[in-house]
């Protein structure tokens, strides 16, 4: 049996912050959590903490890009390279996400994902999101609107046959004609339906949200906006207890304000903190390519030509300080970004660092910079190693 105790840390289990504490990890999965020093068991590796902060590892529902790497572009080692990107950035688990694109361009990437699962440098894929193409062209944002129709269940079927358990999101627009059917379909396989990109009035997007619709992607982006006489989408959401709302906390695309409106109607047990980052994440300004579209990134904001904000390049850990630093709680922070999105995806052994959970985990020094991961007790990133270790070293402790 593998043990590793991780001693002198500041830990945010249980829903609170243990400020002296130590997690002991057997094959993988955390054996316990305990405050002040451990009685170590006998030939177990310690890794020392320094006193900083351990969170759960963090899991990002929407993610396209990292790096320069797009994961639409059909090589598993854009697939790869996110997965390392996300692992130095303290995301454990992701979701793959595409764009609306050709049926074929859909299918190549479930394939590549296919590919690469089980085989991850990094950060573990926990699925595949479907972000289109059944998005309504009024709300288009970034989203190709050559490749924008309506649902379809006949392409759909097809998709899942490739796709099978891995298609865990689809994000639809269920006011176009077979929107709640779809919805109707897709919930009655198991897979998160969410509702972006769409111009749903109020009592639209209750039909749905009725349907089985349980998740809004990017809340208040790429939706009708809240008017006193016509409330869509988003007032909608917040009626209903069992549909939680995605945030892109990069100070671009949700004002301080609203993020903390957000949290207060939802509760963190109800948001989401995801980047929606294209391959730019890592790599700063310049110009890149994304969705069919040429899009340039300014001051680490991505924008197509006629300023149309295109998806972020904030990382997980950069939200989880942008969160804090507007004035919520680290725990509840902390909630939205591991283990309420392991919750809406229906991983109960993820997101939490508590008896009998995956030992996903990452070490944050105090501005929230990633000193290393762990996923499964193996440490996969190291800040002083520089890179993700390769797959062949990820079974170590260094």
């Amino acid at each position: 049996m593998e043990h590793v105790w991780i001693e002198n840390v500041r830990v945010i289990a249980d829903g609170g912050l243990i400020d002296n504490g130590a997690v002991h990890v057997v094959n993988g999965r955390i054996e316990a959590v305990v405050s002040g020093l451990a009685r170590r068991t006998a030939g177990a590796a310690v890794l020392d903490g320094g006193g900083r902060l351990l969170i759960p590892g963090m899991i990002d529902v929407h993610i396209h890009g990292a790096n320069g790497k797009d994961m639409m572009d059909g090589t598993r080692e854009s697939i790869e390279e996110v997965s390392r990107v996300c692992a130095a950035t303290g995301c454990t688990s992701f979701l793959a996400t595409s764009v609306s694109s050709t049926m074929n361009a859909l299918v190549q990437l479930v394939e590549r994902v296919k590919d690469v699962v089980g085989q991850e440098p990094g950060a573990v894929i926990a699925g595949i999101h479907a972000e289109g193409p059944y998005l309504n062209v009024k709300r288009k944002g970034m989203q190709n609107e050559a490749h924008l129709r309506h649902p379809d269940l006949t392409e759909m079927h097809t998709v899942l046959e490739h796709a099978g358990p891995l298609m865990k999101m689809v994000t639809l627009a269920p006011e176009l004609p077979g929107g709640l059917e779809m919805t109707r379909f897709l919930r009655g396989r198991g897979i998160v339906v969410a509702v972006a990109h769409s111009d749903a009035t109020y009592d639209e997007a209750v039909a749905a949200f009725q349907q089985g619709a349980s998740h809004v992607t990017h809340c208040f982006n790429g939706m009708r906006p809240i008017h006193h006489r016509e409330p869509g989408v988003i007032v909608a959401a917040f009626e209903q207890p069992h549909v939680s709302v995605q945030a892109i906390v990069d100070h671009v695309h949700l004002h301080p304000a609203i993020v903390r409106m957000m949290h207060r109607m939802k509760g963190p047990g109800g948001m989401v903190l995801i980047t929606d980052a294209l391959q730019a994440m890592g790599l700063g300004d310049g110009e890149y390519q994304f969705g069919g579209h040429a899009v340039t990134v300014r001051g680490g904001v991505a924008r197509l030509a006629d300023g149309t904000l295109a998806s972020s390049t904030v990382t997980m850990n950069e939200a989880l300080r942008n969160t804090v630093g507007i004035g919520i709680s680290l725990v509840d922070a902390v909630t939205m970004a591991a283990t309420t999105p392991a919750d809406v995806l229906g991983l109960s052994h993820k997101g939490r660092i508590a008896v009998g959970a995956d030992a996903d985990m990452v070490l944050l020094d105090e501005a929230y910079q990633v000193y290393w991961t762990m996923i499964g007790g193996q440490l996969v990133f190291r800040a002083d190693a520089g890179v993700t270790a390769p797959p062949a070293e990820a079974h170590r402790l260094t």
